[in-house]
């Protein structure tokens, strides 16, 4: 290994100060200890950009275990990678042992039949931990102790270049964790920067070998994508390659709806308001969920065809990407409220109005009518929405006539006559 480039961090406005007062009391610790410690990552490539970092990880010379014994409120997680949360009240920072990228014994790693990583607790040094890591932005290390930014890898060149690359050899480091892919279009989308050629040539075998990423694994970096602030981008770089066709194979490449939803999303998370990945869910498969409904329609009543098609929708998706109960039940609905908005029948329009997720499924019915779309009765969305926003704004009393007009325009449902009951016999 060569000797790394080192940089003065004040010199490139990378300061102390700057750095989470956990995170360094973690690197002062474990220096004092006897071991190295330093900020690695998402951090220190923020830090050179001028960005405030969302977390600070710290890389060691300490194993996971030796970093637990020294500090009390500390777990180990990861089975493939292991690795230390220590915990600050509800701040917590990462702690990874240095790794390298050749075992020693054949079964100090494990790899599956196609190359990928299974298990990988290889311990080495700081060199070779700079040389395992996946992009070259993101293996650059602070030193707090010497104040020096280190790189071995080139990284600060690309990062003044705005170049996302791989350590190595892409395919390879596709092939070892395909979800790579995916991390290289969130930092594209974050970060505006130009995606390696060689990268690019391998994007259709990356789709392909994400088939062998756990569901449960999928969603967890889904998630962090669409949650990043910067879903609209990320997405306009899937939808036309053959990601999209690996995660959403029936999600069409230019649904307005899933790109409005998109932007709706990262503004939200501009303005700190809440998201979930629920909503982004129950976008990116409505199309499917509608012709599933149209299909069942012709043979079962609506509300049953609706609960077929979300059924059938979401079990089909989840072979791909496993989505939690919690997000999928929100799925379902904000799905089922569309057709009561859409229905508005009169007797239970307030009770809709009182629902949990009505919010969340105006919301839903509101990007609906922005893209045009028309129920299948031939009613615009647009007007539907309209009376619902009417109905918000509206005083109880101008709700009541609301309510009176529509069950005036509604036909009455006629009650079947039950038949008296006789009386019986009588004992005299």
């Amino acid at each position: 290994m060569s000797e790394p480039t080192r940089l003065d961090a004040r010199k490139h406005r990378v300061f102390q100060e700057d750095v989470d007062p956990n995170a360094l009391d973690v690197t002062d610790r474990l220096t004092e200890a006897g071991f190295q410690a330093l900020l690695v990552g998402g951090c220190v490539r923020d830090l050179l950009l001028g960005a405030t970092p969302k977390d600070f990880d710290v890389a060691t010379s300490a194993t996971p275990e030796e970093v637990r014994a020294l500090f009390r409120r500390s777990r180990l997680v990861g089975r493939r990678f292991r690795i230390a949360h220590v915990r600050y009240g509800r701040n917590l920072i990462e702690v990874s042992t240095f790794r390298r990228s050749h075992a020693a014994e054949e079964d100090e790693r494990h790899h599956s039949e196609e190359g990928m990583i299974l298990r990988d607790n290889v311990y080495g040094t700081l060199e070779e931990d700079a040389f395992r890591r996946d992009f070259t932005i993101n293996a650059l290390y602070y030193d707090p102790q010497t104040e020096e930014v280190l790189d071995f890898v080139g990284g600060l060149s690309d990062l003044d270049n705005g170049d996302l690359k791989f350590i190595g050899d892409a395919e390879l480091r596709l092939r070892e964790d395909p979800v790579r892919v995916l991390r290289a279009v969130r930092f594209q989308a974050k970060l505006d920067f130009k995606l390696d050629n060689d990268i690019i040539a391998h994007l259709d075998d990356a789709a392909e070998w994400l088939s062998a990423i756990p569901p449960a694994r999928l969603f967890d970096e889904l998630a962090k994508l669409l949650m990043s602030g910067y879903a609209s981008i990320a997405w306009s770089i899937i939808a036309p390659s053959p990601l999209r066709k690996a995660l959403f194979p029936n999600t069409p490449p230019d649904d307005e709806l899933v790109a409005r939803a998109m932007e709706n999303t990262d503004t939200r998370i501009g303005e700190d308001k809440p998201v979930t990945p629920g909503f982004l869910l129950a976008v990116l498969m409505w199309h499917d969920y509608q012709a599933r409904t149209a299909e069942f329609a012709a043979e079962k009543k609506p509300p049953e065809a609706r609960t077929l098609a979300a059924s059938e929708t979401l079990s089909e998706q989840q072979q791909i990407i496993a989505v939690p109960r919690r997000f999928s039940q929100f799925v379902r609905d904000v799905w089922g409220l569309q057709g009561r908005l859409e229905a508005r029948y009169a007797r239970y329009i307030e009770r809709v109005a009182q629902h949990p997720r009505f919010r969340a499924a105006y919301d839903f019915l509101l990007l609906r009518a922005e893209t045009g779309e028309v129920t299948e009765s031939g009613e615009p969305v647009e007007e539907i929405a309209a009376w619902w926003t009417t109905y918000q704004q509206a005083t109880d009393e101008e709700r009541r006539e609301m309510v009176d007009a529509r069950r005036a325009d509604q036909p009455k449902k006629r009650r079947r006559r039950r038949p008296r009951r006789g009386r019986g016999n009588r004992a005299e």
